[in-house]
């Protein structure tokens, strides 16, 4: 297998942009990329698609060359990949194994949902059919009700309190508001966070990702050609993907996530390292409780440890391992499909020392983890100076 880095990086800011619509947005985020290293559209020679749900948000189907031609890429292998929240970092996973196998040198991947086209009852129904149909959905969860079954479970076990999830949130918030991307560039106190408008006990507003339109998109190569292009190259140094059930009845313990940690272990031997290696993360806080257990199940701290962990700062930009300096799924915005590359574009913002007033001053070993569903996907990659 070929060392692979990422040569480009770009993306829309997220928010709610209703004279935008899925194209627009992929193209914007796919032109800047390709200017971001210099590559041409027809030197593009496989492209990835991660998209959750286009067809229910939009209406539009067969949206890889629907994109792809739009950017002025033809002729070449056109793919959508669709794995719910994770359906972008599954498509840097698929892109990342076709240049590192040989087939191909120079590989797009573009992330994009447009999902204020609907509203709120109706982006949560679609949201919906990334869990289980058959049986929790139709008894009427929603993915809040179901984070908000686990956070409360973790309570149980571990005696994580609100103040912990309220502390991800606000640390989110802050980092968010540095951001010139970020859909909400807003700070809130503790308090603030923890007396916000009910959910599904316990979580609240403050405890959930956004409802976003957005993309990214990166390009890939082998790293031996990478100064072809930039720079500034960043290499993957390790990178998996994993599953597991996808109905939260079928798991033997819902506090924490064995895709997650499957994946996390996978990535970490491919790169030679060690959670405690990591400097910074990109983690998926779709809900606050999950980027509480994401870092438990990625071996920054202890099972049950990470709401502790996170209240007492060590998650914070001048903490011991930034999380989430983006902003996040919870400030930054989460248009599904996109936020899995959006994560990537994130880590090399960092690891080049381009994130303005966010740059932290470790930042050459970087870790994103995307999850689809409540679980049943997970995809870690580990990014690093090349």
């Amino acid at each position: 297998m070929r060392p692979v880095a990422v040569i480009g990086a770009g993306k829309t800011p997220f928010g709610i942009f209703a004279d935008r619509d899925l194209r627009s947005l992929a193209v914007e985020a796919g032109e800047k990329c390709l200017r971001n290293c210099h590559v041409a559209p027809g030197q593009i020679e496989s492209f990835y698609l991660g998209n959750f749900a286009g067809p229910s948000f939009t209406g539009q189907n067969h949206l890889a060359p629907y994109i792809s031609t739009a950017l002025g890429i033809m002729d070449v292998p056109s793919t959508r990949v669709e794995a719910a929240c994770a359906s972008s970092g599954s498509a840097f996973f698929h892109a990342w194994a076709e240049v590192a196998a040989g087939i191909y040198d120079i590989v797009m991947v573009v992330g994009v949902e447009k999902m204020t086209s609907r509203n709120t009852a109706q982006v949560n129904e679609i949201l919906a059919e990334a869990g289980d149909c058959s049986g929790e959905m139709r008894a009427g969860n929603t993915f809040a009700s179901l984070f908000a079954m686990i956070a409360r479970r973790h309570m149980f076990e571990f005696g994580t309190k609100k103040e912990h999830l309220s502390a991800v949130a606000v640390k989110n918030h802050a980092n968010g508001a540095l951001n010139p991307d970020a859909q909400m560039r807003k700070v809130i106190t503790l308090e603030q966070a923890m007396k916000g408008k009910p959910i599904a006990d316990p979580l609240n507003l403050y405890d959930c990702s956004l409802i976003s339109d957005g993309a990214a998109a990166v390009i890939l190569a082998p790293l031996e050609r990478a100064h072809e292009f930039t720079d500034k190259p960043v290499r993957v140094l390790g990178i998996a993907q994993a599953s597991d059930y996808v109905a939260l009845d079928q798991k033997d313990d819902i506090t924490t996530f064995p895709a997650v940690r499957r994946a996390g272990e996978k990535a970490y031997q491919m790169a030679g390292v060690t959670p405690r290696d990591i400097q910074f993360a990109e983690l998926h806080d779709c809900f606050t409780i999950a980027e509480i257990i994401a870092t438990e199940d990625l071996g920054f701290t202890g099972r049950g440890e990470g709401g502790p962990y996170a209240f007492e700062g060590h998650t914070a930009r001048s903490g011991e391992r930034p999380v989430n300096t983006s902003g996040g799924l919870k400030a930054k915005g989460h248009p599904v499909g996109a936020t899995g590359v959006a994560q990537i574009c994130d880590l090399v913002l960092q690891i080049r020392c381009e994130a303005g007033d966010r740059q932290i001053p470790r930042h050459s070993l970087g870790l994103a983890e995307n999850l689809g569903g409540s679980g049943a996907t997970c995809v870690v990659s580990i990014l690093g100076a090349a």
